[in-house]
């Protein structure tokens, strides 16, 4: 066999190798055909079509629901205070007049940016801080880390109360205050998958060929560890929903006249007895959504939980 050693200088083919075993480590991919297949058996199912169908109607409401409302959500209407469920109203009126639908229907928009913001901080704020504690460890670890370990040591919703009643009652102190009890769960997450990704043999190579730490952590870290943090955030967003109410509800989220579903539950429920269909409707509403959503997260993990186990 020819000496290869004379012909070519070492460090040159060490490098030319390390470069192939690093492309071909991070261009590796889920088989796209075998997603594709597992996606449409997904999609053919009863259950996940409609919980599909569902969140493209939520997703419509939420862009047009006050412009496709019957009525103004917002004016009151004495002439037709509590009118129960008719042709004309078929969600009934409230005790100001205004029609439930029209207020179900545009209060949409409101629950949903909620989710959105909520979540998009958590998992801005969670991925960085898990991130840099993962990769950098040390003494900024243990420092990140204890910070999360105060805010995991209170009972969640507990935190949340009182941060949105030192912040005041409104919609945006409460989607912060639900930020500031979700970010730790992704700091956590991030950081564990950091600290397994970080030791795979192409991290190393991209090391050795000269890779700044930031490029490493972007480029080949992060992009290898966002399967798990995009799975919990579809698990959490029914959750979100649900906190989101709860914080209008008792009056630390949105305030009236928003029509905001959780706040319609709260301010109508005094007339439960009387005009049942007030408070049911936006209640229904909550439910069914966290339902779709909490099946929508199941169906994101069967997915890319699969796709995970079949590169591993």
């Amino acid at each position: 066999m020819p000496d290869l050693s004379v012909d070519q200088p070492a460090g040159r083919t060490s490098a030319e190798a390390l470069a192939r075993s690093a492309a071909e480590l991070t261009d590796e991919q889920p088989e796209p055909r075998r997603g594709g297949r597992r996606l449409r058996r997904l999609l053919l199912r009863p259950l996940p079509l409609l919980a599909g169908l569902a969140i493209l109607v939520l997703l419509v409401l939420a862009l047009f629901g006050p412009v496709l409302a019957p009525y103004d959500p917002i004016s009151p209407d004495p002439v037709n205070q509590f009118l129960g469920p008719s042709a004309e109203h078929l969600m009934g009126t409230d005790d100001l007049g205004r029609d439930v639908l029209s207020r179900v229907m545009a209060g949409t928009r409101y629950s949903l940016l909620a989710v959105s913001i909520v979540l998009v901080s958590a998992v801005v704020i969670g991925t960085i801080v898990g991130a840099v504690a993962g990769y950098v460890g040390g003494l900024l670890d243990e420092l990140l880390m204890r910070v999360t370990d105060i805010f995991l040591a209170f009972p969640g919703i507990v935190l949340a109360l009182a941060l949105a009643a030192a912040l005041g009652p409104s919609l945006i102190n409460g989607m912060l205050s639900l930020a500031a009890i979700w970010w730790p769960t992704y700091a956590r997450l991030v950081r564990g998958q950091v600290l397994s990704v970080k030791e795979n043999a192409y991290v190393e190579a991209a090391r050795s060929l000269g890779v700044s730490r930031s490029g490493i952590l972007v480029r080949h870290i992060l992009r290898q560890s966002m399967t798990p943090v995009v799975v919990q955030a579809s698990l959490d967003v029914g959750n979100v929903l649900v906190a989101a109410a709860a914080l209008s509800f008792i009056g630390l989220g949105a305030q009236l006249p928003t029509p905001e579903w959780g706040l319609m539950v709260s301010a109508d429920s005094q007339n439960i007895l009387n005009a049942w269909w007030q408070s049911t409707f936006p209640g229904l509403a909550i439910f069914l959504s966290a339902l779709t959503f909490n099946l929508v997260g199941d169906i994101v993990q069967d997915l890319l939980g699969a796709n995970t186990r079949g590169q591993g």
